[in-house]
């Protein structure tokens, strides 16, 4: 039974390619009753979709509790300049967030950081205030700027400089 199975199997991966031989032809033709209940027993595999039980309730949890969004609101707006980072300002423990400082202090411009590594829910709810699912995460002046991709393109463009010169004035 288990060579006649991987002879179906080797003849329908055969079957993929264009056959070039009338022999060739022949062996597909003459498998093909075992394809055929092959089929029947995979239509019998085949998991049933699943439908909805009115008995179950769905409970969406979101980890921006209205408590963490009016703390990272008062946070958020009370720095000109703002990095949510894995490690600190001193000790970035992860490249990407590196880049972002280095940019930062190449502009000389004065920033906080708070380390998301330090506390899980503010990680998660992080990912919800802003949209966006990855870190570090760069407020200026209040607003969501980007992660470290756009934080180097606008640097390299020098858009980074003028929003910072923007915000530092205001």
């Amino acid at each position: 039974m288990a060579s006649s199975l991987s002879a179906a199997v080797a003849a329908v991966a055969a079957a993929t390619r264009p056959i070039k031989s009338r022999a060739g032809i022949k062996t597909v033709l003459s498998l093909a009753p075992r394809f055929q209940s092959l089929r029947r027993l995979s239509l019998f595999a085949r998991p049933q979709p699943l439908r909805p039980n009115p008995s179950l309730s769905i409970r969406c949890f979101s980890a921006l509790s209205p408590q963490l969004k009016s703390t990272l609101d008062t946070v958020v707006n009370s720095h000109k300049v703002l990095l949510f980072m894995k490690g600190t300002k001193d000790f970035p423990q992860c490249g990407f967030s590196n880049t972002v400082v280095q940019i930062l202090k190449s502009l000389n411009v004065p920033f906080e950081t708070m380390n998301i590594l330090e506390n899980e829910t503010l990680r998660q709810g992080l990912k919800e205030y802003s949209s966006w699912p990855t870190f570090p995460q760069l407020y200026i002046d209040g607003e969501f700027f980007g992660g470290c991709d756009i934080t180097v393109e606008a640097y390299k463009n020098g858009q980074l400089q003028e929003l910072i010169e923007k915000a530092m004035c205001s």
